[in-house]
C-alpha cells in the first residue's frame, strides 16, 4: 500500500517523533523513504526586513537544514533506500509539489496543534498539507510528553459510512495486517447537525435512520477485516464525532486515530472546521488522514 513515504522534518521535537514513525511504517511496507526540510527563507529573515537577507545567514540556514534531513536519515534501517532533500520556499507548497513528482503515497509530517486566531489566520502546515494532498497524511501533535513507541497495537478507524470513511478502513485494516494489531472501528451517531433546528428533540425516525447506518457501516468494516484476517472491535456512540473520537482513543489506548477527510476548503471550512481537522489539533496519537481514492495499491 504504501511504496514510498515522505517525511518532512523541521528539527522541531513533534518532526523528530513523526519521522519515526515513518520509518517504522516504512519498514513495516519496506517503503522507499524521503526526507525533507523545507528552508522559508523570507519567513526567516522577517517579512519586515527592509536590509535584505546576508548570504551568511542563507548559507546557515542550508546548513541546519542539511543537518535536520540527515538526523532522520541516519535513523533509518540500513536496507531502506533514503533520499533526502533540501526545499526553498512555502513549505506546504513545496512538501505537496514534491510528492506529487515523486509519486509519494504517504506523506508524515509533525504539527504544532497551535489553535486561536493566529491558526485562523495563517492556518497550519500539516492543516493544509492535509486538505490538499492527494495521498493520506500522518500528523503527530506536538505534546508535553512525547513518545517514541512506534508500535501500533491498537488502531482506531472511525467510519461515517462515507465514501472517504471507507478508504479510511482499508487503510486501518491495511496497518493491522502489517503491525499484528487489532481494529477498533467507532461510528458516532451524530445528531448535533439537526439538533440546532430542534433543540435537543431528535425524532426517534431520524436517530433510527442514523442508526441503521452505522449498524450497516460496522457491520461491512468487521466482514472486511475478517476477510484480511484482522481482529476487529465495533462500538456505536452517541455525541459529537471529534469529541466521541477523541474520547474512545484515549480510554481505549489506541496508538494511531485513522479517519476520512472530505478535504473541504474555503468560508465553510472556516466557519465550521472539519471533524478531521478537530482531531489534528487534540489527538495524543498520530492521527492518519485518509481521502476517498487513497485505498488503492497494493497491501
Amino acid at each position: 500500500m504504501y511504496d514510498r513515504v515522505l517525511i518532512t522534518t523541521d528539527g522541531t521535537e513533534c518532526s523528530v517523533t513523526a519521522a519515526a514513525h515513518g520509518l517504522a511504517l516504512a519498514d513495516a511496507f519496506d517503503a522507499e523513504v524521503h526526507v525533507v526540510t523545507v528552508v522559508d527563507v523570507q519567513a526567516a529573515g522577517g517579512v519586515f526586513d527592509a536590509g535584505g537577507l546576508t548570504a551568511d545567514f542563507v548559507e546557515a540556514l542550508d546548513a541546519r537544514a542539511k543537518k535536520q534531513v540527515e538526523a532522520v536519515a541516519s535513523n533509518a534501517d540500513p536496507a531502506t533506500t533514503v533520499h533526502t532533500e533540501i526545499l526553498k520556499g512555502t513549505p506546504s507548497n513545496e512538501i505537496l509539489r514534491y510528492a506529487r513528482e515523486n509519486d509519494a503515497d504517504l506523506l508524515v509530517l509533525g504539527t504544532h496543534g497551535r489553535s486561536g486566531v493566529r491558526r485562523v489566520i495563517t492556518g497550519s502546515v500539516a492543516e493544509r498539507v492535509v486538505r490538499l494532498a492527494d495521498v493520506p497524511v500522518l500528523t503527530v501533535r506536538e505534546r508535553e510528553e512525547t513518545s517514541l513507541d512506534t508500535t501500533y497495537d491498537r488502531i482506531l478507524v472511525a467510519t461515517d459510512a462515507s465514501e472517504d470513511a471507507e478508504a479510511a478502513v482499508e487503510h486501518a485494516l491495511s496497518l493491522a495486517a502489517r503491525f499484528d494489531a487489532e481494529v477498533h472501528v467507532l461510528y458516532v451517531v451524530d445528531t448535533s447537525v439537526i439538533r440546532p433546528k430542534l433543540g435537543n428533540l431528535v425524532p426517534e425516525t431520524v436517530r433510527s435512520a442514523l442508526e441503521t447506518v452505522g449498524k450497516e457501516a460496522l457491520a461491512a468494516a468487521e466482514a472486511r477485516a475478517e476477510d484480511v484476517g484482522v481482529d476487529a472491535v465495533t462500538e456505536m456512540v452517541d455525541g459529537v464525532p471529534s469529541r466521541k473520537i477523541l474520547s474512545y482513543a484515549d480510554e481505549n489506548g489506541a496508538d494511531v486515530v485513522v479517519v476520512g477527510t472530505h478535504g473541504r476548503t474555503g468560508v465553510d471550512r472556516l466557519l465550521l472546521g472539519s471533524t478531521t481537522e478537530r482531531i489534528l489539533r487534540s489527538a495524543s496519537t498520530p492521527v492518519l488522514s485518509v481521502r476517498r481514492g487513497d485505498e488503492n495499491g497494493d497491501e
